[in-house]
């Protein structure tokens, strides 16, 4: 991976640098849980290639999707995790074969100091989630399932840059917090008004999604 082709945009020639010199090379396998809640912060991601799902889980193991991590990005409650040392409030996952950058926390202060747009991506990044989890807060407080449902397999097909979703109602209920009755039900709806293609742990989603 090369690193300045990928981040040239991003960082300064400098940071970039002191990436390929500081930074770890992680890969991660679909399915990798890559954070646990409560674990201690000693690495910061930043995604190269894949996708990461970061999620809340409750102490019966019911999920709450918060947003995807795309390539080019990192992790908000990372950053702020390192900033007070508090352990992660959040889970991470690997919803399909990802390439990592690990960047120890020890740099943090002192690349904030040092580099303006280090600075740069870490506020952007804090602000952007911040803004997703807003959305998140909304769709739960004032949107009906069936919308959270479309908003969902919509977010999903963008983190994976494809239309075709290798996905289980039974997940898809974990991660909207419902049952899988309700979402088998709603998926079928949506496959008679010809907007998604129902297959075994696949959803095919069409333009009129």
């Amino acid at each position: 991976m090369n690193i300045t082709e990928q981040f040239r945009d991003y960082f300064e020639p400098g940071l970039i640098e002191a990436l390929e010199q500081k930074s770890v090379f992680h890969s991660a396998a679909a399915g990798d849980t890559l954070m646990e809640i409560g674990q201690t912060i000693r690495l910061i991601p930043i995604l190269l290639s894949g996708s990461l799902k970061v999620s809340r889980t409750d102490e019966e193991g019911r999920e709450l999707l918060l947003y995807y991590i795309n390539p080019g990005e990192s992790c908000a409650m990372t950053f702020t995790c390192c900033m007070q040392q508090y352990p992660s409030e959040v889970k991470a996952v690997a919803e399909e074969d990802s390439e990592l950058l690990l960047v120890p926390i020890t740099l943090m202060d002192e690349w904030m100091a040092t580099f303006n747009t280090w600075k740069s991506y870490v506020m952007k990044t804090i602000r952007g989630r911040f803004i997703e989890l807003l959305k998140t807060i909304d769709q739960i407080a004032f949107q009906k399932l069936d919308e959270r449902l479309v908003h969902y397999l919509k977010e999903k097909s963008r983190a994976t840059a494809s239309t075709l979703l290798h996905i289980s109602h039974e997940h898809i209920a974990q991660e909207l917090a419902t049952s899988r009755v309700v979402i088998s039900r709603l998926l079928k709806k949506l496959e008679n008004e010809k907007k998604l293609l129902l297959y075994r742990n696949q959803i095919k989603l069409l333009r009129e999604l």
